[in-house]
């Protein structure tokens, strides 16, 4: 009980201060790009679908969790791409929920389809839902507990995407609305923040069997680095993949593993997420990634994504 008033309160602090649907965090975004840069729609070369399941701090009521599920394809003309994204974020008594749909232009650089350039662009809207009143207070007549939050608000995301044989790179901007979510009282009105996200890896061949890909990403909000994730996969034989993330001030392990030419399955176990220090929760994230192949252009490896 006492852990969880504490969580309450802090949970309060922070939506008193701002914070709607800022870009949900994922230690396996590397294996659904899409949820963070929509330039990436249809990278894939083929018909690829993902869910992603994040539950932070278990064993803490209220703690947030999020789920993600998203889909993307190149279309009939081999240059253009589209998706669509649904993400929902839970913390407490406040629940963000996204739907957005991506398209994408591609310059392709060879005629395989493994070198190209993208322009990406998404349109959705937003749902931010803070249920106050289900909060018990001494004081019956705060106004601070006397009404909810429920709004949506429309939202505007695009980015770049650059990907080669060993080699991609991305920009993106997920949330361009600065969109506001009014409570009655001031100090429940909640501002959306517009970060900037930079994203990027690279691939090491130490032989046939042998991969190493060490990868980034950065969140820039209100022209400082919010957020840094510095990410290292190891790819066995491209059936197996181990790897390690920092996020300050949490570690993730990662394992992936590809069991069919068509489904793939990921698990990643956190600790130190959230800025929960001496508490000793940890993080559990399960993504499961189905690809369908139907276009003449080349699967890009799975070395990548």
């Amino acid at each position: 009980m006492i852990r969880k008033n504490v969580f309450v309160c802090l949970l309060l602090c922070l939506s008193y201060a701002t914070i709607a649907q800022q870009t949900a965090s994922f230690a396996q975004y590397m294996f659904n790009p899409l949820a963070i840069n929509p330039a990436f729609a249809g990278a894939n070369n083929l018909l690829s679908a993902s869910v992603i399941s994040r539950f932070q701090n278990v064993g803490l009521e209220g703690a947030p969790n999020t789920q993600t599920l998203s889909i993307h394809s190149p279309l009939w003309e081999k240059n253009l791409a589209g998706g669509a994204l649904i993400i929902r974020d839970k913390i407490g008594i406040i629940n963000n929920t996204g739907f957005h749909a991506a398209g994408a232009y591609r310059i392709f650089f060879d005629n395989h389809g493994e070198h190209s350039f993208s322009f990406g662009m998404q349109y959705g809207l937003i749902n931010y839902n803070a249920n106050y009143t289900s909060l018990q207070s001494r004081n019956p007549d705060d106004p601070y507990f006397n009404s909810d939050i429920n709004q949506t608000r429309m939202n505007i995301g695009a980015g770049t995407f650059y990907i080669n044989k060993l080699f991609f790179l991305g920009l993106s901007m997920p949330h361009l609305m600065n969109n506001i979510f009014d409570g009655k009282q001031d100090s429940t009105t909640v501002f959306q923040s517009v970060p900037m996200l930079i994203h990027g890896g690279y691939v090491h061949v130490v032989n046939p069997y042998l991969r190493i890909k060490p990868n980034f990403l950065v969140k820039v909000t209100d022209g400082r680095i919010s957020d840094l994730d510095l990410n290292c996969n190891v790819q066995l034989e491209e059936l197996l993949w181990v790897g390690l993330s920092y996020r300050f001030p949490g570690i993730n392990f990662l394992t992936e593993i590809k069991l069919s030419d068509q489904l793939l399955l990921g698990y990643a176990y956190g600790i130190g997420n959230g800025g929960l220090r001496g508490v000793g929760l940890s993080t559990h994230e399960l993504l499961l990634n189905f690809r369908f192949k139907f276009t003449k252009y080349k699967l890009i490896s799975p070395r990548f994504f």
